[in-house]
């Protein structure tokens, strides 16, 4: 058996008492953490939670040499912990997949996304958001562009736009994607940008929300990370209300 547990947002006291329970029945945990991080704390803090050893996986564990977990899944019940909800990571569909092509049962315990999360602590309406998107540092000093493209459409539509940020290296900062965006909008004389919404920690208890014209939230500091952003279309009344209460946006968003 081949259970993938979501460990929710932001620590190892995320997990839901389902996945505690599978975790502590299992005979082998593993982790991943490249599709998505828990700041709030580390291997070692999940193996004192969980009474049990947590063997970290590395990017080519899941996706190259996924025959290793599988062969022990066959055996034994086994456990992949991961940040968020499992399903949300198409790596996760592709190991599921192959295990099921190699006769392993497989079980699914969902966690908090932070795709739902994010959506709640800022007041928006879940079904205003378009299709989401990575932001992405640029690779040999060529930019990815497609997570402006994703946010034309999406605004064309009149939908809201969620952006994970660059988790390689180090955690992108909001800032650091704002620039990014506004640095292909400036090189195609567009002029799209004009409120965001900073997210900072969601899930802990330091989480900070800030919405605010760009300008403005470029100078704004949300602290360490991990960070998220979005980028709102036409705002409801009631979404605008709920900055302003919530994310403690400026009253002229209001008039947007």
């Amino acid at each position: 058996m081949l259970t993938f547990v979501g460990l929710g947002l932001y620590d190892e006291r995320d997990i839901s008492l389902k996945g505690l329970y599978a975790v502590k029945n299992s005979d082998y945990v593993f982790a991943e953490f490249y599709t998505s991080r828990l700041m709030g704390t580390d291997v070692r803090g999940l193996e004192k939670f969980y009474g049990k050893d947590v063997y970290e996986l590395k990017r080519e564990d899941v996706e190259i040499h996924a025959e290793k977990i599988i062969e022990k899944a066959k055996r034994d019940d086994v456990c992949l912990l991961c940040g968020g909800d499992p399903m949300m990571a198409t790596t996760h569909v592709d190991l599921r997949m192959r295990a099921h092509d190699a006769g392993v049962e497989t079980k699914i315990i969902h966690g908090s996304s932070i795709q739902t999360a994010a959506i709640g602590i800022c007041g928006l309406q879940n079904y205003k958001f378009g299709r989401s998107s990575t932001i992405a540092r640029p690779y040999k000093d060529k930019i990815p562009e497609t997570p402006y493209d994703v946010l034309v459409n999406n605004l064309k539509n009149n939908l809201h736009t969620l952006f994970f940020l660059d988790l390689s290296e180090a955690p992108m900062a909001i800032r650091e994607g704002l620039e990014i965006l506004l640095n292909i909008q400036e090189r195609r004389k567009e002029e799209i940008l004009d409120i965001g919404i900073g997210i900072a920690r969601a899930g802990s208890e330091d989480v900070r929300v800030k919405a605010d014209f760009i300008e403005e939230l470029m100078k704004y500091n949300f602290g360490p990370p991990l960070h998220l952003l979005i980028i709102p279309s036409k705002l409801h009344f009631m979404e605008a209300e709920a900055l302003v209460k919530f994310a403690d946006a400026p009253k002229e968003i209001m008039e947007r």
